[in-house]
């Protein structure tokens, strides 16, 4: 098969590397790809919001098969397009990427299909009620409607807080992502990310991960796109399982088809764990999470290529996923000034003495110059390290980032904490 994988982040470079493993792949291109991919791949300098392009490279190149990493080409409709002229792609509409597209959107799909989610309202510049906000109890949540790159959801202390961060929004923070904002009743609970793979009727759940969305230690300082995963979650246990399965997942599937959008692809749901076992959903992603899946894909010993084509065969209930028995974990690195403005084109030392070491680096905001890897991005690389326990997992990811360098580089420390404790 010749397979084309669209994106550029560490996500993409763990579906390069499980995706090269198949014996089934003759030839793997990414576009745009990074300095990690590269070695998994040819990187091609292809715009994957120039749908015509891409149309285009996949007709010359005999492409098999599409598989679509992020979510801003889903929400524009790449798959639609693919489709329509006969190639094979891997991933939902553009009506059914409104799940992630539009936060809105995804609040009145969980409200009319009776699925457990969070009291909320959704507002524009010319509907917001602060008066609304002031009736509510804090901690109280706002959210961009729209794609933020994962750092559109804010946790306000204080009726005042939360006006003020709407406002924000409104005012062009996120973009367009603000024209719309949910504000959300805040949930207590531990959270833990819940993906699967569908072709619309069937459904192959994929090993259960956490993450830490937060930049600092103990779970503090602003939301990120995540600075670290492990898998899998252990507030995830065989009974919580079944239950965000028949409460989430099964009836999120049904409703799609009824509702005439039908969903193949990746699904994420983040999910809030409450303390009387309530599985609430706090988003969905289109996409497999990041970095979810770097040690999700670790740990899976299946041929990743063999469940796509099933997907898009509609026969995912003749296939399962075989996992790795350890734990996985990764740490993110990132710039200086991560999540904010970050600089670029630093040189980054130790990966040749970390490729010596176990577990596997995974690139995200990397770029080639001169035969040398520079930072291109906030989240610059993902460690990540398998055990037999979490612990031991999380020693060997951070033996990987203890080897690694470049001027500013931040991570947290803390990576997998709650599970470390259960363990302890």
């Amino acid at each position: 098969m010749n397979i084309l994988l669209l994106g550029s982040g560490g996500r993409e470079h763990a579906l390069a590397w499980k995706i090269a493993a198949s014996p089934l792949v003759e030839k793997l291109w990414c576009a745009p790809g990074n300095a990690g991919i590269a070695r998994e791949a040819e990187c091609v300098a292809l715009d994957v919001a120039d749908h015509p392009a891409v149309i285009d490279f996949c007709r010359r190149n005999a492409i098999d098969l599409v598989v679509v990493g992020p979510e801003t080409p889903l929400a524009a409709g790449i798959v639609d397009d693919l489709s329509a002229v006969g190639i094979k792609a891997f991933g939902p509409s553009k009506q059914a990427a409104q799940l992630e597209g539009s936060k809105a959107f995804a609040k009145d799909f969980l409200r009319r299909h009776n699925i457990p989610t969070a009291a909320s309202s959704t507002f524009t510049r010319d509907t917001f009620d602060p008066d609304y906000v002031r009736c509510q109890r804090t901690p109280i949540v706002v959210k961009a409607s729209g794609l933020a790159a994962g750092k559109g959801v804010v946790i306000a202390e204080s009726a005042t807080e939360a006006i003020a961060t709407a406002g924000a929004m409104f005012a062009g923070q996120f973009g367009a992502a603000g024209r719309e904002v949910v504000i959300e009743e805040f949930l207590p609970g531990e959270e833990a990310s819940f993906i699967v793979m569908t072709d619309g009727t069937y459904v192959v759940p994929l090993a259960s991960s956490q993450d830490h969305k937060r930049r600092d230690a103990g779970d503090r300082g602003p939301n990120t796109g995540g600075m670290g995963a492990y898998s899998p979650a252990p507030v995830v246990t065989p009974e919580m399982h079944a239950r965000i399965m028949r409460e989430v997942i099964e009836p999120t599937i049904r409703g799609l088809a009824a509702d005439g959008t039908p969903y193949s692809g990746f699904l994420y749901a983040g999910i809030m764990v409450a303390a009387d076992g309530t599985p609430n959903v706090l988003e969905f992603n289109c996409r497999f999470g990041d970095p979810e899946t770097q040690p999700i894909l670790m740990r899976l010993k299946s041929d990743l290529t063999v469940l796509c084509e099933a997907a898009l065969e509609g026969r995912l209930n003749t296939v399962t996923a075989e996992w790795d028995s350890r734990a996985a974990l990764g740490v993110v690195m990132a710039a200086a000034g991560y999540p904010d403005k970050v600089r670029k084109g630093d040189v980054i030392e130790g990966l040749e003495q970390a490729a010596r070491l176990p577990g596997k680096v995974f690139h995200a905001g990397t770029r080639l110059e001169s035969g040398r890897v520079l930072t291109d991005g906030g989240r610059v690389l993902c460690a990540v390290g398998l055990g037999a326990s979490v612990t031991e997992a999380r020693r060997e990811a951070y033996a990987l980032v203890e080897s690694i360098r470049w001027p500013g580089a931040q991570y947290r420390h803390d990576i997998g904490y709650r599970a470390v404790q259960r363990e302890r």
